[in-house]
């Protein structure tokens, strides 16, 4: 820590015109670099302290714009030697999830923007096709990263052969295809090896014999850590040409021996391979497999990842260990290693504090506690996200009912599927957008079969700076569609808390509640108090927020305070507007819908998610009761677009996607035939809300 201090306060401190101090990295071998064919140009002797400089320029720019940090640290020295010794962007480069890529884009193009990370406008905070031709595969979800690569190394075999065949055979066409296809390598965590789709891909993988490299960082558990030189030595002989060839030899030599022959070579073989290198599992599955090697050491990843570059057979897997957080103080001897952090201080570490308001997700978490303080069944299931749904505070209460499944979850879902089975009440909190990754099993597992399993789902909606893929945007649409299913949407704080009561007091079938990411309304929450527990909602009913004769805003979860502005705005023009809150998308509460349509002019529903979803609902219901037959109501409704909204504050991502309290406004007036000029009341109507929003 004081290194830190004597860094920053007194090589890099710097007053600004205004005269307040800022922080200046002090950079000159990374001032050289612009793109990996600069960095390439350097001695490797220089590597060393380069990494120094881009640690230390990746700390300043995430303690500007907040974002994933630990991860990023952890692999500086692996990303130098990828780019040092690959001919990249020619030579494919895919980083699994992508929020270990901030060192990545420093080096590619992106210097000068790293301080927009995250921002409107800016750079991802995870890789992108369209930001570079450095980030040739997207990603913001785990595990994608082998079956990305697979295939493209089966495109480049693909045109190789066809080039060559067009080079021999005389036939027309150009030759164009490169005589030595890219390489290409997919570096991922060993966190995402948790995920089943990582093994389908290694599982395939290893059938081929494609130019394909995996590069397992290992920063978190262990599978064999390295012991120094002697480790540094094996591996580096387990890499070279010399050795892939013997090994390859001895495959086409044991072919002429008889069966009995061949089995007994095969199993000497493979216990020597998994004494020396530890890799048996990987071998099995068809991978050349090389480590485990430091993966801060460049003495010792320069070596071996130039004979994996150079080498003919393939696949291979490279068994890098690193240390998340390495070479920030702060990060080092935090427990989550800076994963996801903040605005910070660079010297202290010390990150910008939120607001004091409870976040939705805390709220879930103090309701779903109280609960099962009264009720022994009651558990809680993640899939690696424990902090981000906030059970880790549910797992220190309750240790026993707490389980988290790692990135999986598919196995996650029905894994709860079993334990309602035996009457248990599992709790699913996996936020929306990677729920996606187990609808099959929601389906198969949970819904056919009529299982009580509860979905918390967070992060409903926009999200803000993490951008589309990690947005919530198509629960409403792709579980309305399932018989059985129960759905609500929380409105505020205390709504939170009653829908976690009713979906614990409901044993039908599976239910699903969904909130939105950060602090709600500020509403105070119900007692939490056992015995004074919220009761259950009426399943099915919705509530009436506000009464008028014109317009009827119909909201379905963090819209309705949206939908409370505009109405006051409407009112104040002279519309009367009613606000409703459904509370459920399934099933509707066709009471309320009808006293809607038959007192109003017009009927708007509004809501966080896809086309497809609760407007749909909506209009299917009232459609099949003849309810719109006369005429007499016109309704609209209001959904996301259909296009991804990319990162920005929340408020500007409604703004954009049309859900803003301006934009309420202008639909309910269009739709009752008011002049264009009329829909928005003066040029800065939409800033001055977008400003209130977020200050």
């Amino acid at each position: 820590m004081l290194w830190w201090a004597y860094r920053y306060f007194c090589e890099g401190a710097r007053p600004n015109p205004d005269g307040q101090w800022f922080f200046m990295v002090h950079t000159p071998l990374l001032d050289t670099i612009n793109n990996p064919k600069d960095l390439r140009a350097l001695g490797r002797a220089q590597l060393p302290a380069l990494a120094d400089e881009l640690r230390e320029e990746m700390i300043d720019a995430v303690s500007v714009t907040g974002g994933h940090l630990g991860a990023g640290l952890g692999v500086v020295e692996l990303t130098l030697a990828l780019h040092y010794v690959f001919d990249t962007p020619r030579d494919r480069l895919i980083w699994d999830v992508g929020h270990q890529a901030y060192p990545h884009k420093i080096l590619t193009e992106r210097r000068d923007r790293i301080r927009t990370l995250r921002q409107g406008g800016g750079l991802s905070g995870f890789t992108r096709r369209a930001e570079s031709p450095y980030d040739c595969f997207g990603a913001a979800h785990a595990a994608t990263s082998i079956s990305a690569a697979l295939g493209m190394a089966h495109s480049f075999a693909m045109n190789t052969h066809k080039g060559r065949k067009h080079a021999t055979d005389g036939s027309e066409g150009s030759c164009d295809a490169p005589a030595n296809p890219p390489r290409v390598i997919a570096v991922i965590g060993d966190g995402a090896l948790s995920a089943g789709m990582a093994y389908e891909a290694l599982n395939n993988a290893g059938h081929g014999d494609l130019p394909l490299v995996v590069v397992l960082n290992d920063n978190d558990m262990s599978i064999a850590p390295p012991v120094g030189a002697m480790s540094a030595y094996l591996s580096r002989l387990a890499s070279s040409r010399s050795y892939m060839s013997l090994r390859t030899a001895s495959k086409k030599m044991a072919t002429w021996l008889p069966e009995r022959m061949k089995a007994r070579i095969r199993r000497v073989e493979g216990h020597a391979r998994g004494f020396i290198s530890g890799g048996t599992l990987f071998e099995e599955l068809g991978f050349y497999y090389v480590g485990p090697i430091d993966g801060h050491r460049f003495t010792h990843l320069l070596p071996i990842l130039q004979n994996v570059r150079h080498a003919q057979h393939g696949p291979i897997l490279v068994h890098v260990v690193t240390s998340k957080g390495k070479g920030y103080p702060p990060a080092e001897q935090a427990a989550d290693k800076y994963h996801g952090v903040t605005a910070f201080d660079v010297v202290t570490g010390a990150q910008k504090k939120s607001s004091p308001a409870p976040t939705y997700t805390r709220v879930f978490v103090d309701s779903l506690i109280a609960q099962a303080e009264q009720d022994p069944k009651i558990c809680a299931i993640t899939a690696a996200m424990p902090a981000g749904t906030g059970l880790d505070r549910f797992a220190q209460r309750f240790p026993d009912r707490f389980f988290d499944v790692g990135i999986a979850e598919q196995h996650a879902v029905t894994f709860a599927a079993g334990l309602a089975c035996e009457g248990m009440k599992p709790v699913v909190a996996i936020y929306s957008t990677f729920l996606q990754r187990a609808y099959d099993q929601v389906i198969h597992d949970v819904a056919i079969q009529g299982l009580p399993v509860r979905f918390a789902m967070d992060r409903a909606g926009l999200v803000g700076a993490d951008g589309a893929t990690h947005a919530g945007s198509f629960d409403i649409a792709y579980l309305g569609c399932l018989p059985g299913m129960v759905l609500m949407a929380a409105a505020s704080e205390d709504e939170l808390t009653r829908m976690v009561a009713t979906s614990l007091a409901y044993e039908d079938g599976p239910s699903a509640v969904r909130y939105p990411r950060g602090v709600g309304p500020g509403m105070a929450v119900c007692d939490h108090t056992p015995p004074s527990l919220p009761a259950p909602l009426a399943i099915g009913k919705g509530r009436i927020l506000r009464e008028g004769h014109v317009i009827a805003l119909l909201s379905y979860g963090g819209r309705a305070q949206a939908c409370l502005q505009a109405a006051e705005i409407l009112t104040n023009q002279g519309l009367s507007t009613t606000v409703a809150d459904a509370r459920f998308a399934k099933p509707l509460d066709q009471e309320l819908l009808a006293d809607l349509v038959g007192q109003h002019e017009v009927l708007m529903t509004i809501e966080e998610g896809s086309s497809g979803g609760f407007g749909s609902m909506v209009l299917t219901d009232l459609a099949s009761r003849g309810l719109l037959d006369q005429g007499q109501v016109r309704v609209r409704t209001m959904t996301l677009p259909d296009r991804f909204i990319d990162h920005d504050t929340p408020a500007r991502q409604y703004a954009q996607a049309g859900l803003a309290t301006a934009d309420i406004v202008a639909l309910a007036r269009q739709a009752l035939g008011m002049d264009a000029g009329q829909v928005r009341a003066g040029a800065d109507f939409h800033n001055v809300l977008i400003q209130r929003a977020e200050g």
